[in-house]
Parts: structure tokens; sequence; C-alpha cells
């Protein structure tokens, strides 16, 4: 836990350092911030809390779902992981023209390859899947980013401005429940380690 402490501030400090960069160059211009710069940078941070919860699970839990209450059929935590993974990728390929693959355990509402299995396996796969992203978003500038693909993957996703940021909603989406899955697990999300307690006691009167 401490180790993800230190991860979870090490990457603020980084941002508010940024930020802090960034102010006393004075006011952004046109030319310090493009549709891939914003894009990109929308897409570390999510990467970072995703791959960071995703690290924050043990192994023996990646098959955990909850089973108390309406949750039948829901993805463990593994298929959860995978799950981003996979449409990480197919959203990158509609970006780039890239085939997809037709495999139904690669399909866009699938868990991914059977084969990845491990821990191991599915952070790798995970991770892989960040950096094809990455170099898909490079590919998107003002030109071309609005401009309607011939097939998107989905269709309200038909241009690949919105597949990027759709990419964005949708890890969120499964991280909320990523981090449900860690609670129910008495385990604190990597995000909430280092933040003071919501409501914290009040102070014994006469303090």
């Amino acid at each position: 836990m401490k180790a993800a402490t230190s991860l979870a501030l090490v990457f603020l400090t980084s941002l508010l350092g940024g930020a802090a960069a960034r102010a006393q160059q004075g006011p952004a211009s046109a030319e310090t911030s493009t549709l891939t710069s914003v894009l990109n940078s929308q897409l570390s941070v999510v990467e970072f809390e995703i791959v960071a919860t995703a690290q924050a699970m043990p192994e023996d839990k990646y098959s955990f779902a909850p089973t108390n209450g309406n949750f039948k059929g829901v993805r463990t935590f593994g298929q959860q992981v995978k799950h981003i993974a996979t449409v990480n990728d197919r959203f990158a390929e509609a970006i780039t023209g890239q085939a997809a693959p037709t495999a139904p355990d690669e399909g866009i509402t699938s868990n991914g390859p059977d084969a990845i299995q491990t821990k191991d396996q599915i952070i790798q796969y995970l991770k892989e899947s960040f950096a094809n992203m990455h170099k898909a978003i490079a590919t998107i500038n003002a030109e071309n980013g609005l401009t309607p693909l011939a097939k998107a993957p989905v269709p309200f996703l038909g241009t690949r401005a919105s597949l990027a940021m759709f990419t964005c909603v949708h890890a969120m989406d499964h991280y909320g429940q990523m981090v449900e899955y860690l609670r129910m697990n008495g385990l604190t999300p990597p995000m909430s380690a280092p933040r003071p307690a919501a409501n914290p006691p009040a102070k014994p009167s006469g303090e």
C-alpha cells in the first residue's frame, strides 16, 4: 500500500509541476495545445489510474466477481481489465484504418483473448493496448479528427476524435467497477490512498 501511495503522489506531483511550469510560461496559445496533445493527455491520466488499479488487486482475486446482490453474469475483475484492453485495441485499429481481428474472443464486446489468463499476462495486454491507443491518437489532427470514418466500430462513434474520447469514457466506466471490487476485498484503491478521510471525526469540544 505504501508503494501505491508513493506512486500516486509522484504522479500528482508531476501533474502539479507541469501546471506550474505552464503558468510561468503565460496563457496557453493555439501553438501550445493540439487536438493530439489534448487527447493524449487525457488518455495518459486514464491509463495511469487503470494500470495502477489493475496492479493493486492480488492475482488470486482476479477471478473475483460480486455475488451479494444483483450481480448475476457480471465480469470478474480480470475480465474487466481484459475488456478495457480489448476495446482500446479495437478503437485504435478503427482510428488507424487497420482491420480488426475476427476471432469471437477479440470482439469489441468480448473479454479479450481466452489465452490471456494470469495477472502478469493481463496487465501486459492492458499496457500494450494503451500504447496502441497512444500511437493511434498520434495520427489524429485537426484535418482528419472529425472526418467521418468509412466503417465505424460503433455507430455513434463515427470519427477518430470521438473514438479517442470515448476510449477514456469507456475505460473510466469500468474503472469505477474495478474500484468497487477492490473495496469489496478490503483494499484501498491507489488513487484514494493519499487522500484524507472524506468525513474526519469531529474534534472533542474544548480543542
